[in-house]
């Protein structure tokens, strides 16, 4: 990113700020922020993996931070300033917003947005274009609504939270405090529920009279969908992270600081536990528990329960290590394979004709 924050920053205010250690002049600034690779003069770049050393050897970057175990391989090459840093991601969430502090923004409803009866705010709050708030909706302090966003009847936003444009909240849903929603969300939507049809009749939809509850401190990303319970509530747990393009179904619980990753999907009433990770693409069956800590790869796809604290790899998902061996097994058994084949077809192949005797031989018996 090299578009210029609201003031030039000194090497030795990033240090100040990051609590690291200054390497040469301090009085060196940035403006913006890029990898090295293309990172230019004016710019702070990171270097938190030896893999990416080389990169620094040729950046034009003017103050890089760095990683203490990488401080001594990382010498004598690239920028003179430079700060030292336990940890050069976490030292970026502290600099990225003073670089590029967040717009200000303006409270007030405006002259478009439609609000039903009832609904109540406490302010400052902002409610952009064409915005439509339901009768009976809540919205805490400082709670953004952004264009065209609709917030079905009874909708509650805690303090500090932010709906981005385009985002649906059906009746039944009800978001924490610090909740960020990304354009096209839909939360509290009618999750697939049907009783199939016999001998040609239609399938007839089961009523969803569940809730939608999302705790604190969560980002939904765009286009994410999450459904309201059908007899019981749909549940996010604090402080977990869902990426965009999610589906989280009917009755589904998920508990704190879980991170769901894009094109995930989970299937309805699972159980969730905490700190769980699941990676893009995996699909998770209804019906199932993922035990604490656990971890789905990319693409894995579970149709039974995951044990606490384990990593589980490919469709259908298995332990992770098991399914490394069970790969490795097949790609030995084909050249194995292949030298059975050689050993059918060398036994099955008709013997030689035994040779003939050499002129002039006599037998045995003629002797």
């Amino acid at each position: 990113m090299n578009s210029a924050g609201t003031r030039p920053l000194a090497a030795s205010e990033i240090a100040a700020l990051t609590g690291g250690r200054l390497v040469g002049p301090g009085t060196t600034t940035v403006a913006g922020i890029a990898p090295l690779e293309r990172a230019g003069p004016g710019d702070l770049s990171f270097l938190a993996s030896s893999r990416y050393v080389p990169y620094l050897q040729r950046t034009s970057a003017s103050v890089v931070l760095i990683a203490p175990d990488l401080e001594q391989a990382a010498s004598g090459a690239g920028p003179e300033t430079r700060v030292i840093v336990a940890d050069p991601y976490a030292a970026l969430l502290v600099v990225l917003p003073v670089l590029y502090p967040q717009a200000v923004w303006e409270a007030g409803v405006h002259a478009s947005a439609v609000v039903g009866r009832g609904a109540t705010w406490q302010e400052p709050v902002e409610i952009g274009p064409h915005a439509v708030l339901g009768p009976g909706v809540q919205l805490g302090r400082n709670v953004r609504i952004g264009a065209g966003c609709v917030l079905g009847d009874g909708v509650a936003v805690g303090d500090d939270s932010q709906l981005y444009p385009g985002v649906s909240l059906y009746a039944g849903t009800a978001l924490g405090k610090r909740v960020i929603v990304h354009s096209g969300a839909v939360i509290g939507s009618d999750g697939f529920g049907y009783i199939p049809g016999k001998g040609g009749e239609a399938h007839r939809k089961i009523p969803h009279v569940g809730r939608c509850l999302i705790g604190d401190d969560i980002e939904i990303g765009a286009n994410t969908c999450i459904d309201r319970g059908s007899v019981d509530d749909t549940v996010i747990g604090s402080g977990t992270k869902i990426d965009n393009l999610v589906h989280i179904a009917h009755n589904v619980r998920i508990g704190a600081r879980c991170l769901i990753m894009a094109q995930a999907g989970i299937a309805g009433s699972c159980q969730v536990e905490d700190d769980v990770i699941i990676a893009g693409q995996a699909g998770v069956s209804d019906h199932i528990t993922i035990g604490r800590g656990a971890r789905l790869l990319v693409q894995s796809g579970t149709i039974a329960d995951i044990p606490a604290d384990a990593t589980y790899f490919g469709t259908l998902a298995r332990p992770h290590r098991e399914y490394l061996r069970g790969q490795a097994a097949l790609y030995r058994l084909a050249k194995i394979i292949g030298d059975l084949e050689e050993l059918v077809t060398s036994k099955t192949a008709p013997a030689p004709p035994p040779p003939a005797p050499s002129a002039g031989a006599s037998s045995a018996t003629e002797q």
